[in-house]
């Protein structure tokens, strides 16, 4: 019984220590954080160069630059977005004071994570019926017209693809900094004993 109410104390004890201290986030995971962070501001800016100084022309259809399609301006705002952010989220992540708040980039991160899934799947769409065309709705494919410009495209939307894939592990590693902060509930069998 003694034995018990010892390791029942020990228990309570971990616990009210543990609430004490806030858990903090490895050096490692930070490093990565940032680097994925950086990361992204290159490529990001990269993707809108190559997008919106894309252009060829064809003297049997004319010419085809990024303000032919509205998916690319979806794609290019996106990626202005996520630079912008990945820099600013970069920055903060270092301040102190803004640290300990973990659901400033959890939000964020989320949000532009589910943002890049949408860029990246019409920018996808675009290259495939640029590639492909569509027989049903007549639109050809332009790609052996418009050589230059689809190779081009092509190296973008593959850029724009990393930053998505950065995206995605950024939003794990800021749920996991934002979920962290938090005990795991209860186990039911240390209820049961006391």
């Amino acid at each position: 019984m003694r034995d018990n109410n010892n390791n029942n104390n020990t228990r309570e004890e971990e616990r009210s220590s543990s609430s004490k201290e806030k858990p903090q986030t490895p050096m490692s995971l930070k490093l990565v954080d940032s680097c994925l962070r950086l990361s992204v501001v290159p490529l990001s800016v990269a993707t809108i160069w190559l997008t919106v100084t894309n252009h060829d022309s064809n003297p049997d259809y004319g010419n085809l630059d990024y303000n032919s399609i509205m998916g690319l301006k979806y794609m290019v705002g996106i990626s202005a977005i996520s630079a912008i952010y990945a820099l600013l989220s970069t920055i903060s992540s270092w301040v102190t004071c803004l640290v300990s708040k973990a659901w400033l980039l959890f939000v964020p991160d989320q949000v532009l994570a589910y943002l890049m899934i949408t860029s990246v799947a019409g920018a996808t769409e675009i290259v495939y019926l640029l590639k492909k065309g569509d027989i049903i709705v007549t639109w050809s494919e332009m790609c052996s017209s418009y050589p230059h410009y689809c190779s081009k495209l092509t190296i973008a939307l593959g850029l724009h693809v990393f930053v998505l894939f950065f995206f995605l592990v950024l939003s794990v590693i800021s749920a996991y900094r934002a979920f962290s902060l938090f005990d795991p509930p209860c186990d039911s069998q240390t209820n049961i004993d006391a």
